[in-house]
């Protein structure tokens, strides 16, 4: 995926920088201008095709590494980004085909926050990814920590070795997803659906399972020691 959109960005280079805010330098003024590109960003996100969108995202990525005070301001953009184009499906429109492919522009979004330096988060803020649908994105490795996914979408969704410490996965949809070695320690599953999910080796330690359903689940090697279990739905 990281190829794909390495590739996307360069062969929309022309159409990106076609754009004149983002042909200016920072000099000076450089938090103007920086301000002024954010705005423009956001714009073009709302009101562009899928692949300007992509290039916009790449280059905000790049801001965020050669400015990092600025790195939380476009995390924001992106997380906002990814609520208002992939707003949450209700349980009972979800379909059971868990190939469908995600957007590429929220891919290229979703890729960005889960490689981002999380030292560069603020302390008192938290990522906000809830009522989003996120079905078959690739997070694998992605650093969650923390994070509010509450009643989002991931079916089908790539979590291998993701860390998900202490994320809110409330009612969340994980069916069929791949948390392969995930660290899922002290995570809120309250209602969420781990049907069919692969949770080998994850570490669920001290995690809240209450009314979750693993129906299906693979637990092989999984670590589940002072997890709740309360009411849990395992395989009969």
């Amino acid at each position: 995926m990281k190829n794909i959109l390495s590739k996307t960005s360069i062969q929309l280079s022309k159409i990106f920088l076609q754009i004149p805010i983002f042909q200016e330098p920072v000099k000076q003024n450089q938090h103007q201008v920086l301000k002024r590109r954010f705005r423009i960003a956001s714009e073009q996100l709302e009101n562009n095709t899928i692949e300007t969108s992509v290039a916009v995202i790449n280059d905000l990525e790049q801001i965020a590494y050669s400015y990092p005070q600025y790195h939380w301001i476009i995390i924001d953009i992106l997380t906002t980004f990814v609520r208002k184009n992939a707003p949450y499906t209700s349980q009972e429109k979800l379909t059971s085909n868990l190939s469908t492919k995600i957007r590429l522009d929220i891919q290229a979004a979703l890729t960005v926050i889960a490689r981002r330096d999380a030292n560069e988060d603020p302390v008192n803020e938290q990522l906000d990814l809830s009522f989003t649908d996120m079905k078959g994105a690739n997070l694998k490795g992605a650093n969650l920590q923390q994070i509010n996914l509450y009643q989002a979408n991931l079916a089908g969704a790539n979590l291998r070795e993701a860390n998900l410490a202490g994320a809110i996965l409330s009612a969340a949809n994980l069916e069929g997803a791949n948390l392969y070695l995930a660290n899922l320690e002290g995570a809120i599953l309250s209602a969420a659906n781990l049907s069919e999910a692969n949770l080998s080796g994850a570490n669920l330690h001290r995690a809240s399972l209450y009314l979750a359903s693993l129906d299906g689940a693979i637990l092989y090697d999984t670590i589940l020691d002072g997890a709740n279990l309360r009411e849990t739905k395992f395989s009969e």
